[in-house]
């Protein structure tokens, strides 16, 4: 839980007391590979924090096709924002791409945290609008370049990423098919 607590103290300043209650609240947990941490027509019921893995938000397009919008790693809090605040069915899933180990809240704790810490919510505001410009950061590139430049930028910006993802994934996210990630991947060795 080490790795939550220092993470939290790098968005405010929360006293020992304070700490101890949110560790109080939060439970570790186990995401086998492929497993969905929160699912596509369902509520968001927990705010996760990633200790070890890899995880993806993806979701099926027009024609039934799998698209990936993004990856979250390790120390990254993981949750479908917009369906956990607003009690909305989600339009995207989130699904560990390799075995995780998480620290999850439930949404009765997490808003006991909102409703006893003074400060929390300042807390969380900046983790969250740290995430949507991580978010912004990832998907501009996707858009102005093209692919042998995205994928050197994504080997770039997630060296700790790349090799951990299987290929579909990757070029779901890139925009590409597989043959062509193969063919990008063969050319720049």
């Amino acid at each position: 839980m080490k790795e939550l607590v220092n993470y939290i103290l790098q968005f405010g300043n929360l006293n020992q007391q304070q700490i101890d209650l949110i560790l109080t609240k939060a439970k570790e947990k186990e995401i086998k590979k492929e497993e969905y941490f929160s699912e596509a027509e369902k509520i968001a019921a927990e705010v996760g924090f990633i200790i070890e893995g890899i995880m993806r938000v993806c979701y099926y397009n027009n024609k039934g096709e799998e698209i990936t919008k993004y990856f979250i790693d390790e120390n990254n809090l993981v949750v479908d924002l917009e369906s956990f605040d607003n009690n909305i069915c989600s339009s995207a899933y989130v699904q560990a791409v390799t075995d995780c180990k998480i620290i999850v809240f439930s949404k009765a704790n997490w808003q006991e945290l909102l409703d006893t810490i003074v400060g929390w919510d300042t807390v969380v505001h900046k983790i969250i609008s740290k995430a949507l410009i991580q978010k912004v950061a990832r998907r501009s590139p996707l858009v102005s370049e093209d692919a042998t430049t995205r994928y050197l930028s994504f080997m770039e910006m997630f060296p700790k990423v790349i090799n951990r993802v299987p290929l579909s994934y990757l070029a779901s996210y890139l925009g590409i098919t597989q043959s062509s990630l193969s063919r990008i991947r063969k050319n720049i060795r």
